[in-house]
């Protein structure tokens, strides 16, 4: 099965996704104005401070940008991070906009100017294709932008190009590789090239992480935020589901599924996810935020929280367990009451439950967004599945498509299963999980070391992937927050914080309080490792 490229379409894509390398031109481009400006670690607050005083412009930062993209994203570190750039005119364009405005004093608020990258499946209406970082969506042009994508524009971003992501957001095979696509080939971890971001927003992670980018928009079904986050030293905060409108997101499950920030601070990872908010008609589970979570950014937010450590979570890695223990001390001497030896009241059975819903979820959401896409080619998962296989050779070089099978396979018949499967999910990790939990030793956060530190990349076994504290959050639709907490050997790890349906406010202030005890995280010094 072809997609019917013509020679053009060919053309313009081949532009978008190679212009990156093109730009080492930038380098000598640079104006005065922005080399005096220290961009390493640069944080929102601070871009914004030198745009007002005019030590930069937002042509200065974009131009930078493109500049750090072109120096390693296909070459000097070779991270593969980032897929597909708006040429730079465009960009450009808008950021001349955005200081014609800012000179006449209107400013759309914290992110007026900054440039952002979007996980590259999110719809966008300029010109940059949707791919899912399969090869065959490469002509997939959307024609209107995702509710998020609208909200970020609306509030200044200047939203640049696509981030490399595993290829389906992780939901093609059960050997796959987190971070390698068919698109964007393999996304290498900025603190060691030899190693895995983990996945599936693995190019939004590393670009922030390496400084390619001060924001990133990633998505989220089960540690697709949380685990690229903590594994390259940066923060996220996936959202109560609802929270970030799922319109215009290339989907796995709509039980599951949410959109949310990527950064390299507790502040900035807010001041993006406050842009995205915005109550989405079209979207049944989206509603409109009652909190400024700006408000909550305190640096004594510890202080007189009960926090449960759940040691059910932990004990697959012995290094990962020894940095967590040296922060508990620092949550106690920060104000936090430490509840220890916490574990899941009931339990955690809701794995096998949890699977079924995506697979069956994932057929049909599919479906759902193509019919969004009149002009895409394919209107279903049978098709892609044959696509696949007919590309093979592009497209399954290293592992196949198993889930996909799996999930074809279910049908009608499976519907009373699946809603079965879906209800006992949502109550095991929701109320009979973190509600019940939190309310057994009045608790008001629980937390736990994110994931392990990277693994090894390896095409032909795939992922060695070791534990995680996702899933509860992830299949109660809860908020989950991690910071960087440390490091095991040269690789960064995480802490993460979450509890109840709309607890981001609570989980903000510990996440923040922690972080700015902690200053836990450290740049990438962005060289190839190989060991």
């Amino acid at each position: 099965m072809t997609t019917g490229i013509n020679q053009a379409g060919s053309r313009r894509w081949q532009y978008l996704l190679f212009s990156v390398a093109s730009l080492a031109l930038l380098w000598q481009s640079q104006t005065l104005g922005a080399t005096e400006f220290d961009y390493q670690e640069a944080q929102v607050d601070e871009l914004q401070e030198a745009m007002t005083v005019g030590t930069l412009s937002a042509e200065d930062v974009v131009r930078h940008y493109y500049q750090q993209i072109a120096r390693h994203n296909r070459r000097g570190a070779d991270l593969r991070a980032v897929n597909q750039l708006l040429p730079l005119a465009d960009a450009l364009a808008l950021a001349r906009t955005l200081d014609a405005e800012r000179e006449q004093g209107a400013l759309r608020g914290p992110l007026h100017g900054i440039p952002v990258l979007l996980k590259d499946n999110i719809d966008t209406a300029d010109g940059l294709a949707n791919t899912g970082g399969s090869l065959l969506l490469k002509e997939h042009y959307p024609a209107a932008d995702a509710f998020l994508v609208q909200r970020l524009r609306d509030a200044g971003a200047i939203i640049i190009g696509k981030a490399n992501l595993s290829e389906w957001a992780n939901f093609r095979s059960t050997a796959s590789s987190s971070g390698w696509s068919s698109v964007g080939g393999q996304t290498k971890n900025p603190f060691d090239t030899s190693r895995s971001t983990c996945g599936s927003s693995a190019g939004s992670a590393a670009a922030v992480s390496a400084n390619l980018i001060p924001l990133a928009v990633g998505t989220e079904t089960d540690g697709s935020l949380v685990c690229p986050a903590a594994i390259t030293g940066i923060v996220t905060i996936k959202p109560t589901l609802g929270l970030v409108s799922r319109g215009g997101i290339i989907p796995i499950s709509h039980s599951q599924d949410t959109a949310g920030p990527m950064a390299r601070s507790v502040r900035d990872a807010v001041y993006l996810l406050s842009a995205m908010l915005g109550e989405d008609t079209a979207d049944s589970a989206s509603y409109a935020a009652k909190v400024d979570f700006t408000q909550h950014l305190n640096a004594d937010g510890l202080r007189g929280k009960r926090i449960g450590v759940m040691r059910d979570l932990m004990g697959y890695h012995s290094g990962l367990d020894a940095v967590l223990e040296t922060q508990l001390q620092v949550l106690r001497d920060a104000g936090a009451i430490i509840v220890d030896d916490v574990e899941f009241v009931n339990g955690r059975g809701w794995g096998q439950d949890e699977f079924t819903v995506l697979l069956h979820e994932f057929k049909a959401d599919l479906a759902h967004y193509f019919a969004q896409h009149p002009e895409s080619p394919y209107r279903n998962l049978a098709d892609l599945i044959a696509a696949n296989q007919a590309q093979a050779d592009a497209i399954m070089p290293f592992f196949g498509q198993e889930l996909f099978t799996l999930a074809q396979g279910r049908s009608e018949a499976d519907q009373e299963d699946y809603e079965a499967a879906l209800k006992r999910a949502k109550q095991a990790a929701g109320p009979d999980g973190i509600d019940a939990t939190l309310a057994s030793q009045d608790l008001d956060i629980l937390i736990a070391p994110t994931t392990a530190p990277a693994w090894k990349i390896d095409l032909i076994n795939g992922d060695n992937y070791m534990g995680s504290a996702s899933s509860p959050a992830a299949v109660a639709g809860y908020p989950h927050i991690t910071v960087p907490m440390g490091f095991v050997h040269h690789l960064p790890v995480g802490l993460s914080f979450f509890a109840g349906a709309n607890s981001e406010a609570k989980l903000i202030e510990a996440a923040y309080g922690f972080e700015q005890q902690t200053k836990a995280r450290r740049a990438p010094a962005l060289l190839p490792r190989h060991h």
